[in-house]
């Protein structure tokens, strides 16, 4: 049996091919996130092959402790070590006495899907999501189509980093082939439209490419494909439809082709970007409202869920009013939105960065980039002779920053986030002003959610996928004044910790 992983090793060494490396912060609040290398680079590894046995054994120990049937889906993205990391994590399931579904090359909502169309409870796809070359990560499950919350990550941890695992008998492993097919086939089938659409699919060179554009065309629109070759160099951008370089990519090829819609995907296909027919990127919680607007006329009375980072205007709405439509804000993370919209028997819950989750009868519950597609293609059908610029148009008026997230050691990121939380609080309490307004609330839910008296807001979290924090700020008055948020009032905030570095970008 292999001992308890290590938290640092050399790479290169006898030790590094001897014991289990595992790093304990790749441990993550809903999933788990290392810096498995690539060759040539100075940062040095978090992870080795006999550290994801050693995950597996761990999370078979933990699905035994829960006493859920051990049974278990595995898939992997596409990057050139994932699947060398599947079947280490796969010897480690098996060891622990789990029956492995082995579907080969997935995205995450392929995986998840399989859950259901399988009847398996568990679930572990071998992803790093829109990380830069050279991560990797685990999303794991074991309560379709919930996935670990900080609750079992914890365990999990503790069990890993433990040594806390054994040999159990029954372990087997099969390969299932068609898992692809079925699941295209599935989400195809949720929009069968009527209206002729172009479409732009952009998927980054990532896993999407092999199922997002033939899940489109079975749609029924007309596919212009932007960079949907697999290519695990990732050689024009990391597949992220949050993050400006892929937009802007979009945008231009929206202009050039003339097409209605461009749709983005993430490296693991659980998350859809969307920029319109006037090359307009329209944030994630936006294009929420927009499918909210659209389905509370059908679905009366409905429930949604956003997460903090995402628009105010879901609160004032007055659509969502008049059609008896509720709104819940809840944490971001996509573990914590699937958990949400379950509890409250939601019909949709969205997410700013890109995560979608219908509920039956639109879905099942889980984050899925091409469920979200069809969504999104299935309301402009709905609205035969509106684009999708007439639709964003016809939202009440608001100024989203980007998500900004500067540099912040993964041990420093919470400890900075609880002070930043604690003085928001006093300043509130105070009867403190930004920018010369009234604090109207500050939702602690995720970090701090600080929200003026004219709707304005500004959000300061930890991420917990990355070492960084996140920054995200909103204006109802002007583009102008949402700049103010960000560099007069966010921006030398932070500045005042020495813990907080670089920007990936800014407003």
């Amino acid at each position: 049996m292999l001992p308890a992983p290590r938290a640092s090793l050399s790479p290169n060494t006898a030790e590094f091919e001897t014991f289990p490396l595992v790093k304990p912060t790749g441990f993550r609040e809903y999933d788990a996130r290392w810096w498995f290398g690539i060759p040539g680079a100075e940062k040095p590894p978090e992870l080795n092959l006999l550290g994801v046995q050693a995950l597996g054994l761990g999370l078979g120990a933990l699905v035994h402790e829960f006493g859920v049937a051990p049974r278990i889906v595995v898939g992997h993205d596409f990057r050139f070590y994932s699947q060398s990391i599947k079947q280490a994590l796969t010897l480690g399931l098996m060891q622990a006495g789990m029956e492995v579904h082995d579907i080969g090359l997935a995205l995450s909502p392929t995986a998840y899907f399989a859950q259901f169309a399988l009847d398996i409870p568990c679930v572990a796809m071998v992803t790093a999501s829109h990380n830069e070359n050279g991560w990797t990560g685990v999303k794991m499950g074991a309560n379709k189509p919930l996935t670990f919350g900080p609750e079992e990550m914890g365990r999990l941890k503790e069990i890993v980093l433990g040594g806390a695992f054994k040999a159990r008998p029954g372990g087997a492993c099969q390969r299932v082939d068609g898992m692809r097919e079925r699941y295209i086939a599935d989400v195809a089938a949720r929009a069968k439209l009527a209206r002729p659409l172009k479409v732009i699919a952009a998927c980054g060179n990532g896993t999407a490419g092999a199922f997002a554009p033939e899940a489109l065309r079975r749609m029924g629109v007309e596919v212009i494909d932007l960079h949907t070759a697999l290519d695990w160099t990732f050689p024009n951008y990391n597949a992220n439809p949050e993050d400006a370089e892929m937009l802007h990519d979009m945008a231009r090829a929206v202009k050039q082709h003339g097409a209605d819609v461009a749709l983005g995907f993430d490296g693991d296909g659980d998350r859809c970007g969307v920029v319109d027919d006037e090359g307009e990127e329209i944030f994630a919680d936006k294009v929420g409202l927009m499918l909210a607007r659209d389905l509370s006329a059908e679905f009366k009375n409905a429930t949604f869920v956003a997460d903090v980072k995402s628009t105010g205007l879901y609160a004032v709405d007055p659509v969502l009013q008049a059609n008896g439509a509720k709104v819940d804000y809840w944490k971001t993370g996509h573990s914590y939105i699937k958990r949400r919209t379950t509890e409250l028997g939601a019909l949709a819950g969205f997410e700013k960065s890109g995560h979608f989750f219908f509920r039956p009868p639109l879905g099942y519950g889980y984050d899925d980039g091409l469920v979200a597609a069809a969504a999104v293609l299935s309301m402009l059908d709905r609205n035969p002779g509106r684009k999708l610029s007439e639709l964003r148009k016809a939202l009440p008026k608001s100024f989203t920053s980007l998500t900004m997230s500067p540099h912040c050691d993964d041990e420093k990121k919470y400890g900075v986030v609880e002070k930043v939380v604690a003085a928001y609080r006093q300043l509130a309490k105070d009867g403190g002003r930004i920018l010369g307004r009234a604090i109207r609330d500050v939702n602690t839910v995720n970090g701090a959610r600080v929200t003026l008296e004219d709707g304005a807001w500004v959000l300061v979290r930890a991420s917990s996928n990355k070492p960084e924090l996140v920054v995200v700020v909103e204006s109802m008055t002007s583009e102008d004044d949402m700049r103010a948020l960000f560099r007069e009032e966010v921006k030398p905030r932070l500045a005042r910790f020495a813990e907080v570095g670089a920007y990936n970008q800014e407003i």
